[in-house]
């Protein structure tokens, strides 16, 4: 997938066969599907998810939402990568599959440069097969950002990337190994930002912000370690970073209206520093990614 969202949906994501779409209640509480669960057939509303945890708390809270609405609904959770997925939806295969905007763009249009949520999504509208459509996004996005401790941001009043132009030159900066290469030059032309030196750190980086390794770093911004080591992801105000926002993919044929209308009240409650918390319990506290999304609906009046 491309940033990790691109790294992390693509990296995490392996290709498994198709026969991985059917969950049958195995011992793993992922792939298991819910007691509510319908066996299939007419009328049944098909949801799927890759196969890393943010995306199958994503079709949980989905598949729960569909589910309070009476709609019947099958899980079809920790199917593989993109390549696999977006065929299967496309077939009608899942009716709903829980997307990051700017990564679906990117692969259907690898020379795509749309980068805020309005303009991605207006490129997808027309990227997409006549089959499918993209439903409201939310305000939740996967994506890179720079993030600093909270004792930086207080210390230097950092809110945004811009407002480290003025301190740039006293920080050192980390990321992926390429991370370097890929941005240096563009931090400089659309910020004017000069780091000090650049680190690599991979996927130490949120702990290497945290022990003051490093002062600024490279971290997504679902990183559950955000809320874990109190740190601050800067706005990012020229969209450096292209929007990666939580979007529903569904097959138009088998997406009706209360499918549609559901999935975007979702969308509409759902905003990044819940998606973080959120996923907090699911991959440091180890809490079953079902019971977070029954307890997140309920807490926004949605089951």
């Amino acid at each position: 997938m491309k940033s990790r969202l691109i790294l992390a949906l693509t990296t995490t994501a392996l290709t498994l066969g198709v026969t991985a779409c059917n969950s049958t209640g195995g011992g793993n509480p992922l792939t298991a599907p819910s007691p509510t669960t319908a066996a299939g057939g007419a009328g049944t509303v098909v949801v799927g998810s890759a196969n890393f945890p943010e995306n199958v708390l994503l079709a949980s809270i989905y598949s729960q939402a569909l589910q309070a609405k009476g709609l019947k609904v099958q899980e079809k959770f920790n199917i593989g990568s993109r390549e696999v997925l977006f065929g299967q939806v496309q077939s009608g295969n899942l009716t709903v599959l829980s997307e990051y905007n700017g990564a679906l763009l990117a692969y259907l249009d690898p020379k795509a440069t749309a980068a805020t949520e309005s303009d991605v999504n207006t490129a997808l509208a027309k990227a997409l097969p006549a089959s499918l459509r993209i439903l409201n996004s939310s305000a939740a996005q996967e994506k890179d950002s720079l993030t600093v401790s909270r004792s930086t941001a207080d210390r230097y009043h950092l809110t945004s990337i811009t407002d480290l132009a003025a301190v740039a030159g006293q920080f050192t900066v980390g990321g992926q190994p390429e991370f370097e290469s890929r941005r240096k030059q563009q931090f400089k032309d659309v910020y004017g930002l000069r780091f000090k030196d650049w680190k690599p750190t991979s996927d130490t980086t949120a702990n290497a912000i945290s022990d003051g390794t490093i002062q600024v770093g490279n971290v997504f911004t679902t990183d559950p370690r955000i809320v874990q080591l109190d740190l601050v992801p800067l706005a990012d105000p020229k969209n450096i970073f292209g929007a990666q926002n939580i979007t529903p993919l569904v097959n138009k044929a088998e997406a009706n209206p209360t499918v549609t209308n559901t999935l975007n009240t979702v969308s509409a409650k759902l905003d990044t520093a819940q998606l973080v918390t959120l996923m907090k319990r699911v991959s440091i506290d180890k809490d079953d990614p079902s019971t977070v999304a029954r307890k997140w609906l309920k807490s926004v009046g949605l089951a």
